[in-house]
């Protein structure tokens, strides 16, 4: 079996869904050709992505540009979705020319749609899986715009056409769609590792992959709390550590510290779900995606949503004493990859 898996780099939490899907489909098809396109570093594909693969780094979608991890660039997201769409009927037949080529049996996106318009050219099976989908969040944010519903339209087409999408739970509802096929969450789990840190709380600050450095520089000293930071960073505050510097797969690493001060994202709301880590969060703006992941890790996780002020200045003693007096949850069951896997596979055992 050979399956062609896109993975968007519009942050990381798109990677933490597909990789447990694909090393699933490996030890369910031992003999399993896997090429993967990706954007993200191909160090961290190989971190999550235990099975061999071929990477071909590019990248067919760009979800939204953002400011910031919080905030999307209104503007020069409308001005690429224009130049994205200008072209549409030609990237879709390059698209399917190209996976004539490579001939999988099957493709697999996370969640871009060229690739599903482009199989469904080429009579390739294809399926989509993730929590979210570009149609509805490009309708959030350009609802009005009068340029805005032929891309929506030609957007939606793509999604559409493909087998299947697989919505992850939680996920949005995506009541467009008539091929849905919810699933049972999908995150890793980590081993927990002891530290060293002689008795300090770790604080791991992660922030889904795209860029967004806070100023915890200038935040003050809170006794026995230790923030565990990006090393690109480079930061100068004398609790602050590289969350590198310990050596271990991010998922281990939130599995072994006390805490995550993070924003809605599904990878690292189920993975520290999953893993029994508490959450300090600050919403996202003009999100669609954040409600019902909000609303699950509530029901499954110890959580408190802090403000912007909050995280600006740091003072995070009161949040993080609140939040960790609250009773721990039983950590939810995370096995969809699996569900995913057995789908997949018989998607390829169908088209043969």
């Amino acid at each position: 079996m050979h399956l062609f898996a896109d993975i968007t780099a519009h942050g990381l939490g798109h990677l933490a869904i597909s990789a447990p899907v694909l090393n699933a489909l490996a030890a369910l098809e031992p003999g399993l050709r896997l090429s993967v396109r990706s954007l993200l570093p191909a160090a961290k594909l190989r971190e999550r992505i235990a099975a061999p693969f071929t990477l071909i780094e590019a990248g067919s979608d760009f979800g939204f540009a953002m400011h910031d991890a919080l905030r999307i660039e209104r503007e020069a997201s409308a001005t690429a979705y224009r130049a994205a769409h200008a072209e549409w009927p030609q990237r879709v037949a390059d698209e399917a020319d190209f996976l004539r080529a490579l001939a999988p049996d099957v493709v697999l996106s996370n969640v871009a749609y060229l690739p599903l318009a482009g199989a469904g050219m080429a009579g390739i099976p294809a399926l989509a899986i993730c929590p979210l989908n570009w149609a509805d969040l490009f309708a959030h944010v350009f609802a009005g715009e009068a340029w805005a519903p032929p891309i929506h339209a030609q957007i939606l087409a793509a999604y559409r056409s493909a087998h299947a999408f697989l919505r992850v739970t939680p996920g949005m509802p995506m009541p467009a769609l008539d091929n849905l096929v919810p699933i049972a969450p999908v995150a890793a789990r980590g081993t927990r590792h002891e530290l060293g840190l002689h008795g300090d709380k770790a604080v791991l600050i992660g922030m889904g992959g795209i860029a967004h450095r806070l100023s915890i520089d200038n935040w003050p000293r809170l006794p026995g709390i230790r923030w565990l930071v990006p090393a690109e960073w480079q930061c100068r505050h004398p609790d602050a550590i590289a969350g590198e510097s310990f050596g271990l797969p991010f998922t281990d690493l939130l599995a072994s510290v006390d805490a995550v001060l993070t924003k809605p994202g599904y990878g690292t709301f189920t993975e520290a779900a999953g893993n029994g880590t508490p959450v300090l969060y600050q919403r996202r703006e003009d999100w669609p995606e954040q409600d019902c992941l909000i609303d699950w890790l509530h029901k499954h996780a110890r959580a408190l949503e802090i403000s912007a002020a909050t995280l600006s200045t740091g003072k995070l003693q009161d949040a993080l004493a609140a939040l960790w007096q609250q009773p721990a949850p039983p950590c939810p069951a995370t096995d969809g990859a699996t569900t995913a896997a057995r789908y997949i596979a018989g998607v390829a055992r169908r088209s043969d």
